[in-house]
């Protein structure tokens, strides 16, 4: 199996000047993308940005449906501009199949055996039907490696069942515990569960990469071509993001539930604090309430006995009093910055809650690089979240923006073997879909 494209290790600057750029860890490493929405393609994106040659087929005639989920620049709905496309897929390039054309078949085959691993998240069965499926595209190339995102896995009685970033946080998680006494339970806030179940099956695939490249002493390693079954909800069973840690509380004590909105078992200071110019999180309670004393200049009435006591921090009219009198009027008359600095300087678990401006200027991300500003040819120029870790001598890079929508299938069909005037009849027929300027 070769190439049939070369990793890019140079990039040109605005003003013409060439930079020359490492490759990146997976350079080398090809990769047939048939995810959708979130899980999949961050798994995808992750071997991407760290040098994988990542082919994304989409489907015509809108291709993937984050491209239609927002937010957008302007808030103008675009295609092209989804901000959570453009996220979760740089560094690919676009191909748009119908796949359910029989003339499909051939143009599959042919990117089968260039690749050497396949991802997918159709729900079981799907990619069966459609032709690329695993037993499918293990009989065209053995050695290939097949990584499937589900919802509940390949097998078993909720195979076939839909779901959803809820639905796995409260199948998988401890969700009955999250929120108010009094109402219903509460699911963390933003697509976690798929992003944790992405990067999950994206450890998974590159275990299954190394593991064709050690033979243990004296014998031999797994043999080549495997099936990777992934399922969403078992990732979020054995997550660390609260799920894991409160399911073994639960398991020894059973008495995880939802809390009163008044006072609560968390004590005090331990909440979202309003400042002059935003809001700061502190958790100064319990033990570590002599430190909060201290933030506040260790006032006289605070030193009295009674707040020493350990059932003092479980009182709600306690609380109630300190928060009043000492701890509001304090952070109010502060700034988050100025109310952090005091925090850390005493030791007190603390942090800012942050907008996405503030992030844009945060001091600690900037000169680390979290961020990475690069043109797109229809969104313009924007701030990218960067590389999850840092890599000495392979670092991650943002070698392209996400692709436009087809913006590659006619390349990709050329350097397979297909002549322009074939790639003119599979458009004509419907099977492909160009961009304007391939036509």
């Amino acid at each position: 199996m070769g190439r049939i494209c070369a990793i890019v290790s140079h990039t040109v600057e605005s003003d013409g000047t060439i930079m020359t750029m490492p490759d990146g860890a997976l350079a080398g490493l090809r990769v047939l993308d048939f995810t959708h929405y979130v899980s999949g393609p961050y798994c995808t994106k992750l071997l991407a940005d760290f040098g994988a040659d990542v082919i994304k087929v989409e489907r015509p005639p809108d291709g993937d449906g984050t491209r239609r989920i927002g937010p957008f620049p302007d808030d103008e709905p675009n295609p092209e501009k989804s901000a959570l496309f453009l996220h979760l897929n740089t560094n690919k390039r676009s191909v748009v199949i119908d796949l359910k054309q029989g003339d499909a078949r051939d143009m599959v085959s042919r990117l089968v055996l260039w690749a050497e691993v396949v991802v997918e998240n159709f729900r079981p069965g799907v990619a069966d039907r459609l032709g690329i499926g695993f037993d499918q595209v293990h009989a065209m190339n053995p050695e290939l490696i097949y990584t499937s995102i589900s919802n509940f896995g390949q097998t078993g009685p909720y195979r076939d069942y839909r779901g959803s970033e809820i639905v796995f946080y409260g199948m998988g998680g401890e969700m009955h515990s999250t929120g108010l006494a009094d109402r219903e339970p509460l699911k963390l806030g933003g697509n976690v569960g798929l992003y944790q179940a992405g990067a999950v099956a994206a450890v998974a695939t590159l275990g299954a990469v190394l593991a064709g490249s050690f033979s243990p002493e004296g014998g031999e390693g797994p043999p080549p071509g495997q099936h990777i079954d992934v399922s969403i909800l078992e990732t979020q069973l054995g997550s660390v993001d609260r799920r894991q840690s409160a399911l073994l509380a639960h398991q020894y004590t059973g008495e995880l539930s939802r809390r009163p909105a008044s006072g609560g078992s968390g004590g005090y200071p331990n909440a979202v604090y309003p400042c002059s110019d935003g809001y700061l999180q502190i958790n100064g309670s319990r033990m570590y309430f002599p430190r909060a004393v201290a933030l506040l200049g260790n006032p006289p009435e605070l030193a009295e006995p009674r707040w020493r006591n350990p059932a003092s921090q479980g009182d709600p009219a306690m609380q109630d009093e300190f928060e009043s009198e000492h701890f509001l009027p304090w952070i109010l008359d502060r700034t988050r910055a100025e109310a952090w600095q005091a925090a850390q300087e005493n030791r007190v678990l603390s942090g800012p809650i942050n907008t996405m401006a503030d992030l844009d200027v945060d001091p600690s991300f900037n000169s680390r690089g979290v961020f990475v500003e690069k043109d797109h040819p229809a969104a313009g120029a924007l701030r990218y979240p960067g590389r999850p870790f840092m890599m000495t001598k392979s670092p991650w890079q943002l070698r392209q923006t996400a692709p436009l929508l087809g913006q590659h299938t006619a390349e990709v069909l050329l350097e397979t073997g297909y002549t322009e005037a074939e790639i003119s009849e599979l458009a004509t027929a419907g099977t492909i879909q160009l961009r304007e300027s391939d036509k």
